[in-house]
């Protein structure tokens, strides 16, 4: 078995949250079988196995197209195939939108070819392909500053930069270009936005990923080039002569359609309506396989709960695989939306969306009181070499719109070192997957969601926030 141990250095730099370890908030017996569980889920293929399952007789699965609705049944089979006592869909309105044929070349000064992806739900281009000269930024705040008679009748080009982090930092702050600047560069007149593409890799893998069109605002293309011909574009740029691109972009949009957010439960021994809810999300983009994005949390979330159910937990675990997250959340919001009156009964939640690297801390977001059960957990997974971080958690993308609303949260932090060198590309794929570094995932969430669900004491909801 390949070494879960982490560098002391990472170790010694996490911040360590004050916890109280209480004899009487997790009886003995339940903590043995944690110690137990923990080492079955790490001898076990099980959550590698329902990522293979997924990709070879799925594979990829956006939102709205009849790959979509092939997952949800995939997802029901799966469940009930695992012995869950309870599987039901919710329905969830999602767009749908397919990607058709892109290319893009350079025709001037130095013709040549790019490859290019184009970004969720962005226009097509005209018949023939969209044909402008360049006008370079760096970033989104870049081109906000920007004198419109510069970018008037131009294709903006954004090279906002991705480095590789353990904790995948820069995506939030590079994210911007992708997400809103078609409607930023419209806005100053522009016909068209390309930009690098929000990744790490050195690749002509494009990475898709979704925009937002601004109300009222014109909508033009928008596409991203991969980092290898970004990297020479910027050198194309130092020969100070115009550049001048032609993309052609072959998207459809298509009425809205119905999708499912797909729920699996273990009905709880004790307190069958309280909930440990941990989720994934279904969809995937459909350049690669959606192994690790999500696939690879799909197969954490399932195996966790299988693995937790021949104990017969005292709440009942909850297994949420979310609807069209890559469209912003979609599923999550009609979850919250419909279950509005009985959020108070989820008692933690969480979310693997993250890839399948070993996971190396673990945070969360709960009530003070109920700390002890936090530093539970942390003893039990510390021979992971996870190691107990904050109270700050946000619970992954899906699950963060929950603490608004009381929900406790917690997080099990991945090595994202590489995560954005395959995010939404077509090299998404089952092979870069570790089965060893995924069963540690499936043991982690085991842990989390059996200790909470065998707390003896109370859990409370999150504190209201004080108004400022």
């Amino acid at each position: 078995m390949k070494s879960l141990l982490l560098p002391l250095t990472m170790i010694g730099a996490l911040t360590m949250p004050s916890m109280t370890l209480a004899n009487d908030s997790v009886d003995k017996a339940s903590l043995e079988k944690a110690h137990q569980l923990r080492d079955s889920a790490l001898r076990s293929n099980l959550g590698y196995d329902i990522v293979e399952s997924l990709t070879v007789e799925v594979g990829p699965r956006l939102a709205g197209t009849p790959a979509d609705l092939v997952a949800v049944a995939w997802a029901e089979d799966k469940f009930k195939a695992l012995g869950f006592d309870k599987v039901y869909k919710q329905p969830v309105e999602v767009r749908h939108w397919e990607r058709g044929f892109a290319k893009a070349s350079v025709t001037a000064p130095f013709p040549q070819p790019l490859a290019i992806t184009a970004l969720g739900d962005s226009i097509a281009t005209p018949k023939g392909g969209l044909k402008g000269e360049l006008v370079f930024f760096d970033s989104v705040d870049e081109l906000r500053q920007a004198n419109p008679k510069d970018v008037k009748g131009k294709i903006v080009y954004i090279d906002a930069r991705m480095h590789r982090h353990l904790e995948g930092k820069e995506y939030s702050t590079t994210v911007a270009g992708r997400s809103i600047g078609s409607s930023v560069a419209s806005k100053k007149g522009a016909i068209g936005l390309i930009i690098r593409s929000i990744g790490t890799d050195s690749s002509r893998f494009p990475h898709t990923g979704n925009m937002n069109y601004k109300d009222g605002v014109n909508k033009i293309p928008a596409g991203a080039i991969s980092t290898s011909d970004a990297m020479m574009l910027m050198q194309m740029k130092k020969r100070g002569l115009p550049i001048s691109i032609n993309m052609e972009l072959e998207t459809r949009a298509y009425k809205p359609k119905t999708s499912y957010n797909v729920i699996g439960e273990i009905t709880g021994s004790k307190y069958p309506d309280e909930y440990i809810l941990i989720g994934a999300h279904l969809d995937s983009w459909d350049e690669g396989t959606g192994a690790l994005d999500d696939g690879a949390g799909v197969g954490i979330v399932m195996a966790a709960a299988h693995e937790i159910k021949k104990l017969k937990p005292k709440r009942t675990i909850r297994v949420v695989l979310f609807a069209n997250e890559e469209g912003g959340l979609i599923g999550a919001k009609e979850y919250r939306k419909a279950n509005a009156k009985e959020l108070h009964k989820i008692k933690l939640a969480g979310e693997s969306d993250f890839g399948a690297r070993n996971i190396w801390r673990f945070d969360s977001q709960v009530h003070p009181d109920n700390l002890d059960v936090m530093a539970h957990i942390n003893k039990v997974l510390k021979p992971l070499s996870i190691n107990s971080g904050n109270n700050k958690a946000g619970g992954g993308p899906d699950v963060s719109i929950l603490p608004e609303k009381g929900v406790p949260v917690f997080s099990l932090r991945q090595d994202g070192t590489d995560y954005f060198d395959y995010h939404h590309t077509p090299n998404d794929t089952l092979d870069k997957i570790n089965p060893t570094e995924l069963a540690q995932n499936v043991a982690a969430w085991a842990v989390v969601a059996y200790v909470t669900a065998q707390a003896d004491e109370k859990l409370l909801p999150l504190p209201k926030k004080k108004a400022k």
